[in-house]
Protein backbone atom coordinates (compact mmCIF):
# COMPACT_ATOMS: atom_id res chain seq x y z
CA UNK A 1 0.00 0.00 0.00
CA UNK A 2 2.83 2.33 0.84
CA UNK A 3 4.50 1.46 -2.51
CA UNK A 4 1.24 2.45 -4.38
CA UNK A 5 1.02 5.77 -2.64
CA UNK A 6 4.68 6.41 -3.35
CA UNK A 7 4.18 5.58 -7.01
CA UNK A 8 1.11 7.88 -7.32
CA UNK A 9 3.06 10.74 -5.83
CA UNK A 10 5.62 10.31 -8.56
CA UNK A 11 3.37 10.31 -11.69
CA UNK A 12 0.33 12.62 -11.03
CA UNK A 13 2.35 15.89 -11.22
CA UNK A 14 3.11 14.95 -14.76
CA UNK A 15 -0.60 15.15 -15.63
CA UNK A 16 -0.69 18.91 -15.11
CA UNK A 17 1.39 19.80 -18.18
CA UNK A 18 -0.64 17.34 -20.23
CA UNK A 19 -3.91 19.02 -19.19
CA UNK A 20 -2.52 22.44 -19.97
CA UNK A 21 -1.33 21.26 -23.38
CA UNK A 22 -4.78 19.79 -24.05
CA UNK A 23 -6.54 23.06 -23.11
CA UNK A 24 -4.15 25.06 -25.26
CA UNK A 25 -4.74 22.73 -28.18
CA UNK A 26 -8.47 23.15 -27.89
CA UNK A 27 -8.19 26.92 -27.48
CA UNK A 28 -5.85 27.40 -30.38
CA UNK A 29 -8.05 25.21 -32.47
CA UNK A 30 -11.50 26.75 -31.67
CA UNK A 31 -10.74 30.44 -31.01
CA UNK A 32 -9.73 31.24 -34.61
CA UNK A 33 -12.71 29.23 -35.88
CA UNK A 34 -15.14 31.16 -33.66
CA UNK A 35 -13.60 34.51 -34.61
CA UNK A 36 -13.85 33.61 -38.29
CA UNK A 37 -17.49 32.55 -37.99
CA UNK A 38 -18.32 35.76 -36.09
CA UNK A 39 -16.67 37.91 -38.76
CA UNK A 40 -18.36 36.10 -41.65
CA UNK A 41 -21.74 36.19 -39.86
CA UNK A 42 -21.36 39.93 -39.35
CA UNK A 43 -20.52 40.43 -43.02
CA UNK A 44 -23.57 38.39 -43.99
CA UNK A 45 -25.76 40.94 -42.19
CA UNK A 46 -24.24 44.04 -43.77
CA UNK A 47 -27.24 44.60 -46.07
CA UNK A 48 -29.80 43.76 -43.40
CA UNK A 49 -31.28 46.69 -41.42
CA UNK A 50 -31.00 45.87 -37.72
CA UNK A 51 -30.40 47.79 -34.53
CA UNK A 52 -28.22 46.80 -31.57
CA UNK A 53 -26.84 43.74 -33.40
CA UNK A 54 -24.78 41.29 -31.29
CA UNK A 55 -23.19 37.98 -32.46
CA UNK A 56 -21.71 35.42 -30.06
CA UNK A 57 -20.07 32.17 -31.35
CA UNK A 58 -19.53 29.02 -29.34
CA UNK A 59 -17.78 26.38 -31.43
CA UNK A 60 -19.86 26.33 -34.59
CA UNK A 61 -23.05 27.59 -32.92
CA UNK A 62 -24.02 31.27 -33.36
CA UNK A 63 -26.20 33.29 -31.01
CA UNK A 64 -27.79 36.24 -32.88
CA UNK A 65 -29.31 39.11 -30.90
CA UNK A 66 -30.74 42.24 -32.58
CA UNK A 67 -33.73 44.55 -32.84
CA UNK A 68 -35.44 44.18 -36.20
CA UNK A 69 -37.75 46.69 -37.85
CA UNK A 70 -40.07 44.15 -39.46
CA UNK A 71 -40.92 40.47 -39.18
CA UNK A 72 -39.52 39.92 -42.65
CA UNK A 73 -36.27 41.61 -41.63
CA UNK A 74 -36.03 39.51 -38.50
CA UNK A 75 -36.45 36.23 -40.38
CA UNK A 76 -34.09 37.38 -43.12
CA UNK A 77 -31.36 38.11 -40.58
CA UNK A 78 -31.51 34.62 -39.10
CA UNK A 79 -31.51 33.06 -42.58
CA UNK A 80 -28.46 35.08 -43.62
CA UNK A 81 -26.48 33.77 -40.63
CA UNK A 82 -27.67 30.18 -41.13
CA UNK A 83 -26.35 30.34 -44.70
CA UNK A 84 -22.80 31.14 -43.54
CA UNK A 85 -20.48 28.19 -44.29
CA UNK A 86 -19.40 26.42 -41.12
CA UNK A 87 -22.35 27.48 -38.97
CA UNK A 88 -24.05 24.48 -37.43
CA UNK A 89 -26.85 26.08 -35.42
CA UNK A 90 -28.28 29.62 -35.07
CA UNK A 91 -29.76 30.57 -31.75
CA UNK A 92 -32.18 33.33 -32.89
CA UNK A 93 -32.68 35.92 -30.15
CA UNK A 94 -33.83 38.70 -32.48
CA UNK A 95 -36.93 40.71 -31.60
CA UNK A 96 -39.05 43.41 -33.19
CA UNK A 97 -38.70 47.02 -32.04
CA UNK A 98 -41.90 48.31 -30.39
CA UNK A 99 -44.74 49.58 -32.53
CA UNK A 100 -45.87 53.14 -31.80
CA UNK A 101 -49.59 53.95 -31.87
CA UNK A 102 -49.89 56.74 -32.76
CA UNK A 103 -46.54 57.21 -34.46
CA UNK A 104 -45.50 60.56 -32.98
CA UNK A 105 -42.50 62.75 -33.80
CA UNK A 106 -41.75 66.37 -32.90
CA UNK A 107 -39.22 69.17 -33.25
CA UNK A 108 -39.15 71.91 -30.64
CA UNK A 109 -37.24 75.20 -30.49
CA UNK A 110 -36.50 77.26 -27.38
CA UNK A 111 -33.99 79.99 -26.60
CA UNK A 112 -31.21 77.44 -26.07
CA UNK A 113 -31.59 74.57 -28.51
CA UNK A 114 -33.65 72.61 -31.00
CA UNK A 115 -34.78 69.17 -29.82
CA UNK A 116 -35.93 66.28 -32.02
CA UNK A 117 -38.09 63.82 -30.09
CA UNK A 118 -40.46 60.94 -30.62
CA UNK A 119 -40.32 58.04 -33.04
CA UNK A 120 -38.32 57.33 -36.17
CA UNK A 121 -38.71 54.15 -38.23
CA UNK A 122 -35.07 53.47 -39.24
CA UNK A 123 -31.56 54.48 -38.16
CA UNK A 124 -30.86 55.92 -41.62
CA UNK A 125 -33.94 58.17 -41.40
CA UNK A 126 -32.96 59.26 -37.90
CA UNK A 127 -29.51 60.22 -39.17
CA UNK A 128 -31.04 62.04 -42.15
CA UNK A 129 -33.32 64.08 -39.89
CA UNK A 130 -30.43 65.07 -37.62
CA UNK A 131 -28.31 66.06 -40.60
CA UNK A 132 -31.16 68.15 -42.02
CA UNK A 133 -31.66 69.92 -38.68
CA UNK A 134 -27.98 70.81 -38.41
CA UNK A 135 -27.93 72.11 -41.99
CA UNK A 136 -31.13 74.14 -41.61
CA UNK A 137 -30.28 75.59 -38.18
CA UNK A 138 -26.58 76.28 -38.40
CA UNK A 139 -25.10 77.55 -35.17
CA UNK A 140 -27.97 76.17 -33.09
CA UNK A 141 -27.50 73.30 -30.64
CA UNK A 142 -29.38 70.21 -31.86
CA UNK A 143 -30.49 67.63 -29.28
CA UNK A 144 -31.46 64.08 -30.33
CA UNK A 145 -34.12 62.40 -28.20
CA UNK A 146 -35.57 60.20 -30.93
CA UNK A 147 -36.20 56.48 -30.44
CA UNK A 148 -36.82 53.68 -32.92
CA UNK A 149 -40.35 52.43 -33.44
CA UNK A 150 -42.48 50.67 -36.03
CA UNK A 151 -45.69 52.08 -37.43
CA UNK A 152 -44.50 55.11 -39.41
CA UNK A 153 -46.92 56.28 -42.11
CA UNK A 154 -45.73 56.23 -45.73
CA UNK A 155 -43.51 59.22 -46.65
CA UNK A 156 -42.89 60.01 -42.99
CA UNK A 157 -39.35 61.17 -43.70
CA UNK A 158 -40.49 63.59 -46.43
CA UNK A 159 -43.02 65.16 -44.07
CA UNK A 160 -40.52 65.42 -41.21
CA UNK A 161 -37.88 67.02 -43.44
CA UNK A 162 -40.35 69.67 -44.59
CA UNK A 163 -41.29 70.42 -40.97
CA UNK A 164 -37.63 70.75 -39.97
CA UNK A 165 -37.26 73.48 -42.60
CA UNK A 166 -40.03 75.49 -40.89
CA UNK A 167 -38.39 75.59 -37.44
CA UNK A 168 -35.92 78.21 -38.65
CA UNK A 169 -38.90 80.56 -39.12
CA UNK A 170 -39.87 80.25 -35.44
CA UNK A 171 -38.61 82.34 -32.57
CA UNK A 172 -39.79 79.52 -30.32
CA UNK A 173 -42.35 76.78 -30.63
CA UNK A 174 -43.06 73.15 -31.38
CA UNK A 175 -44.14 71.20 -34.45
CA UNK A 176 -45.66 67.77 -33.84
CA UNK A 177 -46.41 65.01 -36.32
CA UNK A 178 -48.86 62.38 -35.05
CA UNK A 179 -49.37 59.73 -37.71
CA UNK A 180 -50.35 62.03 -40.60
CA UNK A 181 -51.60 65.04 -38.59
CA UNK A 182 -49.45 68.14 -38.07
CA UNK A 183 -49.85 70.52 -35.10
CA UNK A 184 -47.94 73.78 -34.65
CA UNK A 185 -47.58 76.13 -31.70
CA UNK A 186 -45.25 79.04 -30.92
CA UNK A 187 -44.20 82.48 -32.12
CA UNK A 188 -42.97 83.31 -35.61
CA UNK A 189 -39.51 84.85 -35.79
CA UNK A 190 -40.37 87.72 -38.15
CA UNK A 191 -43.30 89.43 -39.79
CA UNK A 192 -44.31 87.20 -42.67
CA UNK A 193 -42.77 84.04 -41.20
CA UNK A 194 -46.16 82.68 -40.13
CA UNK A 195 -47.53 83.08 -43.64
CA UNK A 196 -44.37 81.52 -45.09
CA UNK A 197 -44.86 78.46 -42.85
CA UNK A 198 -48.49 78.13 -43.92
CA UNK A 199 -47.48 78.33 -47.57
CA UNK A 200 -44.81 75.65 -47.09
CA UNK A 201 -47.25 73.29 -45.37
CA UNK A 202 -49.29 73.16 -48.57
CA UNK A 203 -46.44 70.97 -49.89
CA UNK A 204 -46.89 68.24 -47.28
CA UNK A 205 -46.87 64.74 -48.81
CA UNK A 206 -50.18 63.32 -49.92
CA UNK A 207 -52.23 62.10 -46.97
CA UNK A 208 -50.71 64.51 -44.45
CA UNK A 209 -52.70 67.51 -43.18
CA UNK A 210 -52.53 70.34 -40.65
CA UNK A 211 -54.71 69.57 -37.64
CA UNK A 212 -53.89 72.65 -35.56
CA UNK A 213 -52.01 75.85 -36.31
CA UNK A 214 -51.40 78.02 -33.23
CA UNK A 215 -48.38 79.88 -34.57
CA UNK A 216 -48.63 83.53 -33.55
CA UNK A 217 -47.24 86.33 -35.66
CA UNK A 218 -45.13 89.03 -34.02
CA UNK A 219 -46.88 92.41 -33.76
CA UNK A 220 -47.29 94.18 -37.08
CA UNK A 221 -45.60 97.47 -36.24
CA UNK A 222 -45.59 100.81 -38.05
CA UNK A 223 -43.84 103.88 -36.63
CA UNK A 224 -43.61 107.55 -37.54
CA UNK A 225 -41.55 110.16 -35.71
CA UNK A 226 -41.71 113.91 -36.16
CA UNK A 227 -38.53 115.81 -35.29
CA UNK A 228 -38.77 119.63 -35.47
CA UNK A 229 -35.02 120.08 -34.96
CA UNK A 230 -34.02 117.94 -37.96
CA UNK A 231 -37.30 118.96 -39.66
CA UNK A 232 -37.99 115.34 -40.59
CA UNK A 233 -40.75 112.77 -40.53
CA UNK A 234 -39.25 109.30 -40.26
CA UNK A 235 -41.27 106.21 -41.19
CA UNK A 236 -40.22 102.74 -40.03
CA UNK A 237 -41.74 99.28 -39.69
CA UNK A 238 -43.89 97.41 -42.18
CA UNK A 239 -46.42 97.95 -44.96
CA UNK A 240 -48.26 95.16 -46.78
CA UNK A 241 -47.39 96.09 -50.37
CA UNK A 242 -46.11 98.78 -52.72
CA UNK A 243 -49.55 100.30 -53.28
CA UNK A 244 -50.13 100.94 -49.57
CA UNK A 245 -46.55 102.15 -49.25
CA UNK A 246 -47.14 104.72 -51.98
CA UNK A 247 -50.44 105.82 -50.42
CA UNK A 248 -48.77 106.42 -47.05
CA UNK A 249 -45.92 108.39 -48.59
CA UNK A 250 -48.47 110.51 -50.47
CA UNK A 251 -50.37 111.13 -47.21
CA UNK A 252 -47.17 112.38 -45.59
CA UNK A 253 -46.68 114.77 -48.50
CA UNK A 254 -50.17 116.20 -48.04
CA UNK A 255 -50.22 116.45 -44.25
CA UNK A 256 -46.66 117.52 -43.43
CA UNK A 257 -46.05 120.75 -45.31
CA UNK A 258 -42.35 121.38 -44.66
CA UNK A 259 -40.74 118.30 -43.14
CA UNK A 260 -38.37 116.06 -45.08
CA UNK A 261 -39.47 112.43 -45.36
CA UNK A 262 -37.12 109.67 -44.21
CA UNK A 263 -38.62 106.41 -45.49
CA UNK A 264 -37.39 103.20 -43.82
CA UNK A 265 -40.50 101.11 -44.42
CA UNK A 266 -40.32 97.46 -45.46
CA UNK A 267 -42.95 95.39 -47.24
CA UNK A 268 -44.31 92.35 -45.40
CA UNK A 269 -47.55 90.42 -45.20
CA UNK A 270 -49.62 90.24 -42.04
CA UNK A 271 -51.10 93.75 -41.84
CA UNK A 272 -54.42 93.89 -39.95
CA UNK A 273 -57.57 94.85 -41.82
CA UNK A 274 -57.95 98.61 -42.15
CA UNK A 275 -54.20 99.18 -41.80
CA UNK A 276 -53.89 101.90 -44.46
CA UNK A 277 -56.83 103.95 -43.15
CA UNK A 278 -55.53 103.70 -39.59
CA UNK A 279 -52.05 104.85 -40.61
CA UNK A 280 -53.41 107.83 -42.55
CA UNK A 281 -55.58 108.85 -39.58
CA UNK A 282 -52.62 108.51 -37.23
CA UNK A 283 -50.41 110.58 -39.51
CA UNK A 284 -53.05 113.30 -39.53
CA UNK A 285 -52.88 113.49 -35.74
CA UNK A 286 -49.07 113.41 -35.79
CA UNK A 287 -49.00 116.34 -38.22
CA UNK A 288 -50.68 118.50 -35.57
CA UNK A 289 -48.02 118.08 -32.87
CA UNK A 290 -44.79 120.00 -32.67
CA UNK A 291 -42.76 116.91 -31.89
CA UNK A 292 -43.99 113.38 -31.31
CA UNK A 293 -44.27 109.78 -32.36
CA UNK A 294 -46.91 107.49 -33.78
CA UNK A 295 -46.71 103.75 -33.04
CA UNK A 296 -49.17 101.29 -34.58
CA UNK A 297 -48.95 97.74 -33.27
CA UNK A 298 -51.50 95.38 -34.78
CA UNK A 299 -54.83 97.19 -34.20
CA UNK A 300 -53.63 99.63 -31.54
CA UNK A 301 -52.62 103.22 -32.31
CA UNK A 302 -50.49 105.18 -29.83
CA UNK A 303 -49.70 108.86 -30.30
CA UNK A 304 -47.50 110.96 -28.07
CA UNK A 305 -46.27 114.50 -28.50
CA UNK A 306 -46.70 118.22 -27.81
CA UNK A 307 -49.64 120.04 -29.33
CA UNK A 308 -49.11 123.67 -30.35
CA UNK A 309 -51.96 124.98 -28.18
CA UNK A 310 -54.48 123.69 -25.64
CA UNK A 311 -57.52 123.35 -27.92
CA UNK A 312 -55.48 121.35 -30.42
CA UNK A 313 -54.43 118.94 -27.67
CA UNK A 314 -58.07 118.35 -26.73
CA UNK A 315 -59.06 117.89 -30.37
CA UNK A 316 -56.29 115.34 -30.97
CA UNK A 317 -57.10 113.34 -27.83
CA UNK A 318 -60.80 113.24 -28.63
CA UNK A 319 -60.63 112.87 -32.37
CA UNK A 320 -58.08 110.20 -33.24
CA UNK A 321 -60.16 107.26 -32.04
CA UNK A 322 -63.19 108.31 -34.10
CA UNK A 323 -61.20 108.27 -37.35
CA UNK A 324 -59.95 104.70 -36.96
CA UNK A 325 -61.50 101.64 -38.62
CA UNK A 326 -63.87 99.47 -36.61
CA UNK A 327 -62.09 97.22 -34.11
CA UNK A 328 -59.11 99.53 -33.68
CA UNK A 329 -58.17 101.31 -30.44
CA UNK A 330 -56.31 104.54 -29.84
CA UNK A 331 -54.35 106.08 -27.02
CA UNK A 332 -53.16 109.70 -27.22
CA UNK A 333 -50.72 111.10 -24.69
CA UNK A 334 -50.60 114.72 -25.82
CA UNK A 335 -49.30 117.61 -23.78
CA UNK A 336 -49.19 121.28 -24.74
CA UNK A 337 -46.03 122.93 -25.97
CA UNK A 338 -44.98 125.99 -23.91
CA UNK A 339 -46.17 129.23 -25.48
CA UNK A 340 -43.48 130.92 -27.55
CA UNK A 341 -42.50 134.51 -26.86
CA UNK A 342 -44.64 137.32 -28.28
CA UNK A 343 -43.54 139.13 -31.45
CA UNK A 344 -44.49 142.47 -32.97
CA UNK A 345 -46.86 142.70 -35.96
CA UNK A 346 -44.05 143.01 -38.50
CA UNK A 347 -42.44 139.76 -37.37
CA UNK A 348 -45.85 138.16 -37.15
CA UNK A 349 -46.56 139.03 -40.79
CA UNK A 350 -43.21 137.61 -41.85
CA UNK A 351 -43.92 134.34 -40.01
CA UNK A 352 -47.30 134.04 -41.75
CA UNK A 353 -45.67 134.70 -45.10
CA UNK A 354 -43.03 132.01 -44.54
CA UNK A 355 -45.61 129.39 -43.50
CA UNK A 356 -47.94 130.06 -46.43
CA UNK A 357 -45.01 130.02 -48.85
CA UNK A 358 -44.39 126.39 -47.92
CA UNK A 359 -47.99 125.20 -48.21
CA UNK A 360 -51.53 126.44 -48.56
CA UNK A 361 -54.83 125.76 -46.86
CA UNK A 362 -56.81 123.30 -48.98
CA UNK A 363 -60.57 123.02 -49.42
CA UNK A 364 -62.94 120.51 -50.96
CA UNK A 365 -63.35 121.32 -54.65
CA UNK A 366 -65.83 124.18 -55.20
CA UNK A 367 -66.72 124.33 -51.52
CA UNK A 368 -65.68 126.11 -48.32
CA UNK A 369 -65.01 122.89 -46.36
CA UNK A 370 -61.41 122.81 -45.09
CA UNK A 371 -59.48 119.69 -46.12
CA UNK A 372 -58.33 117.67 -43.10
CA UNK A 373 -54.87 117.48 -44.64
CA UNK A 374 -54.47 121.20 -43.78
CA UNK A 375 -54.87 120.73 -40.03
CA UNK A 376 -51.12 120.72 -39.37
CA UNK A 377 -50.62 123.96 -41.30
CA UNK A 378 -53.61 125.63 -39.60
CA UNK A 379 -52.21 124.73 -36.18
CA UNK A 380 -48.90 126.41 -37.07
CA UNK A 381 -50.78 129.50 -38.25
CA UNK A 382 -52.78 129.58 -35.02
CA UNK A 383 -49.62 129.22 -32.95
CA UNK A 384 -48.19 132.22 -34.82
CA UNK A 385 -51.39 134.26 -34.36
CA UNK A 386 -51.24 133.59 -30.61
CA UNK A 387 -47.75 135.10 -30.55
CA UNK A 388 -48.99 138.51 -31.77
CA UNK A 389 -51.85 139.21 -29.33
CA UNK A 390 -52.26 142.91 -30.25
CA UNK A 391 -52.48 142.53 -34.02
CA UNK A 392 -55.65 142.39 -36.10
CA UNK A 393 -55.52 139.71 -38.78
CA UNK A 394 -57.33 139.80 -42.08
CA UNK A 395 -58.03 136.34 -43.47
CA UNK A 396 -58.14 136.99 -47.20
CA UNK A 397 -59.67 134.50 -49.64
CA UNK A 398 -58.70 134.38 -53.32
CA UNK A 399 -59.74 132.30 -56.34
CA UNK A 400 -58.61 131.85 -59.93
CA UNK A 401 -60.48 133.51 -62.81
CA UNK A 402 -62.56 130.49 -63.80
CA UNK A 403 -66.28 130.87 -63.33
CA UNK A 404 -68.54 133.78 -62.51
CA UNK A 405 -66.93 136.82 -60.86
CA UNK A 406 -69.63 137.21 -58.21
CA UNK A 407 -69.53 133.49 -57.54
CA UNK A 408 -65.77 133.60 -57.07
CA UNK A 409 -66.06 136.45 -54.60
CA UNK A 410 -68.72 134.60 -52.64
CA UNK A 411 -66.68 131.38 -52.57
CA UNK A 412 -63.51 133.19 -51.52
CA UNK A 413 -65.36 134.92 -48.69
CA UNK A 414 -66.91 131.68 -47.45
CA UNK A 415 -63.50 130.03 -47.41
CA UNK A 416 -61.94 132.95 -45.59
CA UNK A 417 -64.76 132.85 -43.03
CA UNK A 418 -64.28 129.09 -42.55
CA UNK A 419 -60.63 129.67 -41.69
CA UNK A 420 -61.50 132.56 -39.37
CA UNK A 421 -64.07 130.39 -37.59
CA UNK A 422 -61.43 127.68 -37.14
CA UNK A 423 -59.08 130.22 -35.51
CA UNK A 424 -61.86 131.49 -33.24
CA UNK A 425 -62.58 127.93 -32.05
CA UNK A 426 -58.87 127.64 -31.27
CA UNK A 427 -59.13 130.55 -28.85
CA UNK A 428 -58.42 133.70 -30.86
CA UNK A 429 -60.73 136.65 -30.06
CA UNK A 430 -63.37 137.35 -32.68
CA UNK A 431 -62.52 141.06 -32.80
CA UNK A 432 -58.98 140.28 -33.93
CA UNK A 433 -60.09 138.48 -37.06
CA UNK A 434 -61.73 139.72 -40.25
CA UNK A 435 -62.66 137.48 -43.17
CA UNK A 436 -62.59 139.07 -46.64
CA UNK A 437 -63.22 137.52 -50.04
CA UNK A 438 -61.43 139.04 -53.03
CA UNK A 439 -62.42 136.50 -55.66
CA UNK A 440 -60.02 136.64 -58.63
CA UNK A 441 -59.20 140.34 -58.33
CA UNK A 442 -55.74 139.92 -56.76
CA UNK A 443 -53.91 137.19 -58.72
CA UNK A 444 -50.30 136.33 -57.91
CA UNK A 445 -49.79 134.41 -61.17
CA UNK A 446 -51.24 134.30 -64.67
CA UNK A 447 -54.55 132.48 -64.97
CA UNK A 448 -53.70 130.94 -68.35
CA UNK A 449 -52.07 127.78 -66.90
CA UNK A 450 -53.18 125.20 -64.36
CA UNK A 451 -50.12 125.98 -62.28
CA UNK A 452 -50.91 129.70 -62.24
CA UNK A 453 -54.53 129.06 -61.33
CA UNK A 454 -53.45 126.80 -58.45
CA UNK A 455 -51.28 129.59 -57.05
CA UNK A 456 -54.16 132.06 -57.23
CA UNK A 457 -56.49 129.78 -55.24
CA UNK A 458 -55.23 130.67 -51.77
CA UNK A 459 -55.79 132.05 -48.29
CA UNK A 460 -53.55 134.90 -47.12
CA UNK A 461 -53.05 136.24 -43.61
CA UNK A 462 -52.58 139.99 -43.54
CA UNK A 463 -51.55 141.63 -40.28
CA UNK A 464 -53.08 145.07 -39.78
Amino acid sequence: MSRLASWARKWWPGLIPLVLLWIAAIWTGTAPLEADLAARSTRALKDTVLDKTRIAVSGRDVKLSADAFSEEGRRSAASQVEAVTGVRLVNDNTSLIPEAKPFAWSIERDVVRVTLSGNTPLPAIKAKLMEAARASLKGTEISDRMTMARGAPPRFDNAALLLIDQVGKLKDGKITLSDTSVSLTGMAREIGSREAILAALKNLPEGFSVKENAIKAPPYVFQANKDPVANTVTLAGYVPDNAVHAAIVAAVGRKFFSEKLVDNLKASVGAPQGFQNAVVAGLGALSRVSTGSLVISDREVKLSGDALYAVAADQIRGGIGGELPQGWTAKAEVSVKPVASAVDPTVCQQLFFELLAKAKIRFDSGRATIDKDSMGLLDKLIETALRCPTATIEVAGHTDSDGDTNGNVALSEKRAQAVADYLIKAGLPTDRLKAVGYGSSQPVAANDTDEGKAKNRRIDFVVK
